[in-house]
């Protein structure tokens, strides 16, 4: 296995949930120390935001043999159209740092999100996701039974929202 993908919920905030963060930047490398090169992402605000900075920070310092490829479901100034100057000047800077860019519709019509998330699912071995299963219907949802359909590894780290994990410790 060599390929993971993020999905997850926009809503999703570091700020909000810094042991998740804390998590992620400790399962992603134990992916990129075990074959994993190349990372997707869809390119949104939230969770693939902060999966694209870890990425980036982890290939300049640590791990250059690692890709990120974004997967976009239109084009970036149609994904963006309705975000804050602030995104938007991050949401450049995540393009111009990542290896590859694709874009799965030319227009923001109703399946470019469906076409995206489903190139995301053919694209990873494992799927590292922020998802509550109470949004089942949400785009995340949709990608996660996608992921689970069709077999891949699946690491939702919802999980430590609702409780304190001691992830150093062999008493768990």
């Amino acid at each position: 296995m060599t390929s993971c993908f993020f999905t997850g919920h926009r809503s999703f905030s570091y700020k909000k949930d810094p042991d998740v963060l804390d998590y992620l930047g400790n399962l992603l490398p134990i992916l990129a120390e075990n074959g994993v090169t190349d990372f997707y992402s869809g390119g949104a605000l939230g969770w693939d935001k902060e999966c694209e900075f870890i990425i980036y920070i982890m290939k300049k310092m640590y791990y250059p043999q690692i890709k990120l490829h974004l997967v976009l479901p239109c084009p970036p100034e149609i994904q963006s159209q309705n975000w804050s100057k602030k995104d938007k000047a991050e949401f450049k800077t995540r393009l111009e740092a990542a290896d590859s860019v694709k874009i799965v519709s030319e227009e923001n019509d109703k399946d470019c999100m469906k076409k995206r998330n489903a190139r995301l699912v053919e694209s990873g071995d494992i799927c590292v996701c922020y998802f509550n299963r109470k949004d089942f219907r949400s785009g995340t949802g949709q990608t996660v039974r996608m992921a689970e359909k069709a077999n891949k590894i699946i690491f939702n780290l919802n999980f430590l929202r609702k409780r304190k994990i001691n992830l150093t410790s062999n008493d768990n």
